[in-house]
């Protein structure tokens, strides 16, 4: 058995390292990035591993603007979604949240709002009455400061003021992507507060496998390593349940093709138009990073996998993309041609006491680590 793994391996690392050293990656223009928003400096960094992989990243928001990655053929691909411009970008039609990290807090909260030590905090409803991705302006709309870069790693701070977005505490949050020579994808986030505060930071990127633009992402194999889901109520919040995915649409247990049960008719699948759900993962331990999900695309042979210490994953199948907007390649940004996997705390954990705690103590340090690592097979 171990010489079939190491077998498997071997050829799997072989693939990547046959890569097409003719092709010539097209990246996005960085002048097309360059600016000053309220007197902080905005560019585009370009970052690369040994392998080749490569991505591109603007300190607006921490979005990842490309990701090249090869396929089975070593033929190199831009497998995200993203913007050619700061400006659409900034001046978003359609979805917002397109390759960004989100926050204060990542998904919902139920009619924005959550006590803390009895005190009630309102934080803006963005969403059906509810609140999203930190707010009218989260995370995903700041500057972030570029502490150090290297070429394969950025090092992102940014210091939250008491009060902003109505959550409380003076949060130092410090985030860093790498690439590393695993044909990894890393994402490490660090945050401190001086008032009790909750806390829920994800990446929020959209994949296809086969490239940007290039269609469905119905005929990926997704597995997600979780027995159970938190259902939602009609407008996506929990209903502080779990329900077992046991015979159910959401069992990915075992990898399955997206959209071969999409369209049940299933009360879960109406409320989110879809997937749009937060999984329970099947956790060894409460800290270790593990994985949580794998995605497989048969034409392309690309392989992801995703790691994390969170307890939770959401997967959303890109069920609100209606054509407005564009992406870099395509003048629109389809239906169900994307996929997100946010490794995250549970929706609306602050007021679920049945769920683990979002909580962070101004003597405790939020630590969160999520891997997104490409092969071929």
């Amino acid at each position: 058995m171990k010489s079939g793994i190491f077998f498997l391996l071997t050829m799997t690392l072989g693939l990547f390292s046959c890569i097409d050293n003719q092709q010539e990656i097209k990246l996005v223009d960085a002048d097309n990035f360059t600016s000053s928003i309220n007197g902080k400096n905005v560019n585009l960094y370009t970052l690369k591993s040994k392998n080749g992989m490569t991505m591109q990243v603007t300190n607006y928001g921490g979005h990842v603007v490309s990701l090249w990655v090869p396929d089975k053929n070593g033929h190199f691909d831009d497998i995200v979604l993203g913007h050619n411009t700061l400006k659409e970008y900034i001046d978003y039609e359609g979805e917002r949240f397109i390759g960004c990290v989100v926050g204060h807090y990542a998904n919902r909260i139920a009619n924005g709002q959550f006590y803390i030590d009895s005190i009630r905090y309102n934080i803006p409803q963005n969403n059906n009455g509810q609140s999203l991705h930190g707010g009218l302006k989260g995370l995903d709309q700041v500057i972030w400061d570029v502490d150090s870069v290297t070429p394969n790693k950025i090092y992102l701070s940014y210091t939250s003021p008491d009060g902003e977005e109505g959550y409380p505490g003076t949060l130092k949050l410090n985030m860093d992507y790498s690439l590393t020579d695993d044909n990894e994808f890393i994402i490490q986030y660090h945050a401190t507060t001086d008032k009790p505060t909750v806390i829920n930071l994800s990446h929020h990127g959209f994949f296809n496998l086969k490239g940007e633009g290039r269609g469905s992402i119905n005929d990926h194999l997704l597995t997600i390593y979780a027995d159970s889901i938190t259902p939602v109520n009609n407008v996506l919040i929990p209903t502080g349940q779990l329900m077992a995915v046991e015979g159910t649409p959401f069992d990915f247990r075992k990898a399955t093709a997206i959209g071969k049960r999409v369209d049940t008719d299933n009360e879960q699948l109406k409320n989110a138009n879809g997937y749009d759900h937060n999984w329970v993962l099947d956790r060894k331990s409460a800290y270790d990073i593990e994985l949580a999900a794998s995605v497989y695309e048969p034409s392309s042979g690309r392989y992801l996998e995703v790691f994390t210490d969170q307890p939770g994953l959401q997967f959303y199948g890109g069920n609100f993309f209606n054509g407005s907007g564009k992406g870099k390649y395509s003048p629109t940004i389809d239906y169900r041609e994307a996929l997100a996997l946010e490794t995250q705390k549970f929706p609306d954990s602050p007021n679920q006491p049945n769920f683990p705690s979002a909580r962070l103590n101004p003597d405790e340090t939020y630590r969160h680590t999520c891997i997104y690592k490409f092969s071929v097979k």
